[in-house]
């Protein structure tokens, strides 16, 4: 299995083919083990049981033999350190299938305190958000930076860069067919193609769509997927995807795994656009299909979240949506390494795998974790040896700390209409993935207050203004809308994680506190941001490419918990994850980009405002 490059020695592990004699000398009691895990029960992820009464015996960062408990006694040399379990469960280290580190806006280094605090010891990640910001350089920073952290990280390399055509929106990146071949050829953590998003044009056929499948699969590499709608799933399948984290209810699930299809169960916070697993499981719990080729992932965590809502608290929902303990447990780690082809080295405490292990109580609560054979957590506390390591963060490169261009003084507030018209307006709705399609009438007046109070609808305004200074001219280039349910009482709001290009987008029921957020972002080089009354009331900075803080974990968590208050008071209906979704052109019904308003899955731009007459015709 290919393996990150790990700079921490300490949590080097060899290679299998470099351990197989000492390995078999300490199963079989002829050699020491270095760490024996006694007093426990074990949890199989090959046969789903719980093995009651066993110990785990580890050598050279590797499973040696998981014995009956007590058997290290018997032996003439002693192990060179025995840890009681005093009972709890011993399982493999979670490995989770589908997820942005980005999401969390915490670098690799960071993220990693989080994983194993929540019992995950691998990921794969998918980088297309740095992608679309700095193009290949920022997928290799990603990179660079995953080598460095104590975590086991591969990647699935972003497949849709950018998610739509030129013509629909700016990107400051452009992964072709040719830098995918090169990412692949380069990095032996780049183990698979990432999500495929452009689902409506890989099932028409698009040429582009089909070369960058094609140099995954020709170099046999699986590809991640993403899909919406039953009626795509014959062509994704047949065009060489074989899983996806977007089987959002009972019937596309079960016709994604009947189509050959691995399907990830997504966990989120219910009050986020994320969690998807309790329908989806469906398939399983209502139509009988087999649990064997799901997983279950968490796909987008912000740092608050990742520290509550871990890999370890989307399979206790597994478990409480009708799956056992242990088959919940398998799918959150031996079902994912089988999917990526890696079950010989992780997933599970077979003899020879990684030892990546944890220990749990019976409620699946994660006490403690090894990370190739290191105690790095020890009742739900980082160790000292893992605090070390975590202040050593890779540092990124000066152009990622600059990615926020741009220019002038764009307009955040379109002229108000002179006769009447009827308005193209995107209506937000909980979760907060879809965004909804509704024309409004609206008369004409003299002021923006005079028209929206007119209507009766609960708009505000929406601006998406291009930041990777490919404008052109003096100013950025910048699109307008409406915003309709979106609720905020006054004020504004804008993030510079406007998925997937990463533009800014700005909402606001004024133009003066729109400015005031967009200067706080254009200051800081990203971040997203609450203004009201003129005065920022909640921000969290995010300086390297607009998407990702410097700080540990913990301190992120804690500035993005406050916004999220805040976000609240200020009355927005959905939360920040999904407003930073409303750019997302590939994703139904309507969007915003820098380039205007997109129809999905019509792929083309329709003006915000229409002349009422030519409209009723």
């Amino acid at each position: 299995m290919p393996a990150p490059t790990d700079r921490l020695t300490r949590f080097s592990v060899p290679p299998l083919a470099q351990s197989t004699r000492r390995l078999a000398d300490v199963a079989a009691g002829r050699a020491a083990a270095d760490l024996v895990i006694c007093g426990a029960r074990v949890l199989s992820t090959y046969t789903d049981r719980i093995l009651p009464e066993r110990e785990l015996w580890i050598a050279g960062g590797r499973v040696a033999a998981v014995k009956p408990n007590g058997a290290h006694k018997a032996l003439a040399d002693a192990p060179g350190e025995v840890y009681d379990a005093n009972g709890g469960i011993l399982a493999p280290g979670l490995v989770d299938p589908h997820i942005h580190i980005e999401s969390s806006m915490v670098t690799a280094c960071a993220y990693a305190e989080a994983a194993l605090l929540n019992g995950t010891t691998t990921i794969f990640c998918d980088s297309h958000e740095i992608g679309n910001v700095m193009d290949v350089a920022g997928v290799e920073a990603m990179l660079e930076d995953a080598r460095q952290a104590p975590l086991s990280i591969f990647l699935t390399v972003p497949s849709t860069v950018p998610a739509t055509s030129p013509q629909l929106e700016t990107a400051g990146g452009d992964l072709t067919a040719e830098k995918i071949g090169a990412l692949f050829d380069r990095w032996p953590e780049a183990v698979a193609l990432g999500e495929k998003m452009d689902f409506v044009q890989v099932a028409q056929g698009d040429a582009r769509s089909h070369a960058i499948l094609a140099a995954a699969l020709s170099r046999g590499r699986p590809v991640s997927g993403h899909i919406y709608g039953r009626e795509f799933v014959a062509a994704y399948a047949a065009s060489g995807v074989t899983d996806t984290h977007e089987a959002i209810d009972r019937d596309i699930a079960d016709d994604l795994l009947d189509a050959g299809v691995w399907i990830f169960l997504r966990g989120g916070p219910p009050t986020t656009p994320w969690h998807s697993l309790p329908e989806a499981i469906k398939t399983i719990t209502e139509l009988g299909a087999s649990n064997k080729r799901v997983c279950v992932c968490t796909d987008d965590r912000d740092a608050d979240d990742l520290m509550l809502f871990g890999m370890d608290w989307v399979t206790r929902q597994a478990w409480k949506a009708g799956m056992t303990r242990e088959q919940a447990w398998a799918m959150g780690s031996l079902h994912p390494a089988t999917r990526f082809h890696q079950d010989g080295e992780i997933g599970a405490l077979g003899g020879g795998r990684r030892a990546d292990v944890v220990l749990l109580n019976d409620a699946l609560e994660v006490r403690n974790t090894w990370f190739g054979g290191t105690l790095v957590v020890e009742d739900a506390k980082v160790t000292p040896v893992l605090d070390a390591a975590l202040s050593d963060r890779w540092v990124y490169p000066k152009a990622a700390y600059a990615t926020v261009k741009i220019a002038g003084d764009p307009p955040l507030v379109p002229a108000p209409p002179r006769t009447p018209c009827v308005a193209n307006t995107l209506r937000t709705a909980l979760p907060g993935i879809v965004v909804l399609h509704e024309r409004v009438a609206l008369k004409s007046g003299e002021t923006w207050d005079e028209i929206i109070r007119e209507s009766g609808e609960d708009l505000c305004f929406v601006a998406v203004i291009e930041r990777h200074g490919l404008s052109g001219g003096g100013e950025s280039r910048v699109a307008h809308g409406l915003l309709k349910d979106f609720g905020l009482k006054s004020g504004a709001v804008a993030s510079s994680v406007g998925h997937d290009s990463h533009n800014v987008i700005v909402a606001g029921t004024n133009e003066a506190d729109m400015r005031v957020a967009l200067d706080t972002l254009r200051e800081a080089q990203g971040g997203v941001c609450v203004v009201d009354g003129g005065a920022v009331k909640a921000f969290v900075a995010l300086p390297i490419a607009g998407l990702l803080s410097d700080k540990r974990v913990t301190e992120v968590a804690e500035e993005t918990r406050v916004l999220k208050e805040v976000w609240a008071q200020a009355g927005c209906t959905i939360p920040y994850m999904g407003f930073n979704l409303i750019p997302l052109s590939v994703i139904p019904e309507i969007r915003i980009t820098d380039k205007g308003l997109v129809l999905v899955p019509q792929m083309t731009i329709v003006e915000p405002f229409e002349d009422a007459r030519a409209a009723a015709e």
